[in-house]
């Protein structure tokens, strides 16, 4: 009994971790259920040949998450698909637990039902049941949540973008990995819309911006978002400022079109070279990209949305609010896989970016969390222009710099310092 459960229960972790790992939200789903479904059908096997009390109904939950898992794994369904069905196999399921007690009670008469299979029992319970907490909670975000800005056309999807503010330059705000508008629409698109205009957006995939058809690297990303400030009538010089990742798309961006970036702010923005310069970035990676192809799967049963609840964050209300019904989605996972997927490929193209003249550029570095190795980095991505200035906060942390109201105010002041120096076409002053 006990072996049958472990069993299924590793056969799981190996096809998603290692077998499958960093695969997609249907492939990862498939197999773990594929792997229930084996626990499942050893029980019903090897209960029947080495014990006196045989159960055969554990073919029904075998069959039913090995058709599912299979159903998965090949059809590879969209999300809005598995969103939907988010609502049939939660009653299904919580119809079966039920079904399979009875079943249990009939056939079983020793410790392990209690010990074991209840165990096993409550835990798929939790899972509809968390499940149906997560659909809900979804509705609930759709009806107190609007969406401010306009969702435009860039060819084969449409993006989110939101500008306030007036004046010249225009700052384009890029967030890190994963970071939807409402982190950078926090506290730092505010202070900066008091001096110029100022325009937050969301990469494809990402909040109210569709998922591109398939996922993009850093060249596809700017140049969506090239096409996105052309339809959204925001006309260059552009002072673009990125956060973590944010820094590769901005540099990349540069490259493509320099004529329209008049100055440059990276936010303790991650070095093109880090794969290869930065001890123990590439086996972060690999694990990273392995771990994060659970997340899709485990949002739909409603774990994002309570651990982004316990998980602090100090941006305002309203913005923390939107990031919760953003970051809490299966969605939002599913965009930030494919983002992830195609981090590398973006890297070495933002290598290729080897210099920005003269542009003013502020590179802005917190120390509190910064591990060893990181600095020089940013030391050399400071040497990309002649006309910059390396800012580096003792106190500051890598998520403070734009979550936190008094170290994000460093932030805004190096945006501006850049707009200023735009405006006045003087040297940075670097005192």
């Amino acid at each position: 009994m006990l072996s049958s459960v472990i069993g299924g229960l590793m056969a799981a972790l190996i096809l998603a971790l290692l077998v499958c790992g960093g695969s997609s939200e249907p492939t990862i789903t498939g197999v773990v259920l594929l792997g229930f479904a084996a626990g499942w059908a050893m029980l019903a096997v090897l209960s029947a040949r080495r014990t006196d009390q045989p159960q055969r109904w554990a073919v029904a939950p075998a069959t039913f998450m090995g058709l599912s898992g299979l159903g998965l794994a090949v059809s590879q369904p969209a999300t809005s698909t598995v969103g939907a069905l988010g609502w049939v196999w939660p009653p299904v399921l919580l119809a079966l637990v039920a079904w399979m007690v009875t079943q249990s009670r009939r056939s079983l008469h020793n410790w392990s039902r209690r010990a074991v299979l209840y165990p096993v029992f409550a835990a798929l319970v939790a899972m509809a049941v968390g499940a149906g907490y997560q659909d809900i909670g979804q509705v609930r975000d759709r009806a107190a949540l609007t969406m401010k800005g306009q969702l435009l056309d860039v060819g084969d999807h449409r993006l989110h973008i939101q500008c306030t503010g007036t004046g010249t330059p225009t700052v384009v705000l890029e967030g890190g990995l994963g970071e939807p508008s409402p982190a950078m629409a926090g506290w730092i698109a505010p202070a900066v819309a008091r001096t110029t205009r100022v325009c937050v957006y969301d990469r494809s995939g990402y909040a109210w911006s569709d998922p591109a058809q398939s996922p993009e690297d850093g060249r596809a990303v700017a140049t969506d978002l090239h096409m996105l400030l052309v339809a959204a009538g925001v006309a260059p010089p552009y002072v673009l400022a990125g956060h973590s990742s944010g820094g590769v798309y901005t540099r990349i961006f540069a490259g493509m079109y320099p004529t329209d970036v008049a100055g440059l702010v990276m936010l303790d923005a991650q070095p093109a070279d880090v794969y290869t310069r930065l001890p123990g970035w590439r086996t972060f990676y690999a694990l990273y990209r392995r771990g994060e192809a659970l997340a899709p799967s485990l949002a739909r049963l409603g774990i994002a949305r309570i651990a982004y609840d316990i998980v602090p964050s100090g941006l305002p209300p309203t913005e923390r609010a939107e990031e919760q019904a953003v970051m809490s989605t299966a969605a939002y996972y599913r965009a930030l896989h494919d983002e992830i997927a195609q981090l590398r490929p973006s890297l070495t193209q933002a290598q290729r970016v080897t210099g920005f003249g003269d542009t003013p550029l502020i590179v802005v570095t917190a120390g509190r969390d910064a591990q060893d190795g990181w600095l020089p980095l940013q030391d050399a991505m400071a040497r990309l222009s002649t006309n910059s200035v390396h800012r580096i906060l003792p106190d500051a942390t890598h998520a403070s710099l734009i979550e936190d109201q008094h170290d994000s105010r460093y932030a805004s002041s190096a945006i501006l310092d850049v707009v200023h120096a735009v405006r006045s076409g003087r040297p940075l002053d670097k005192s």
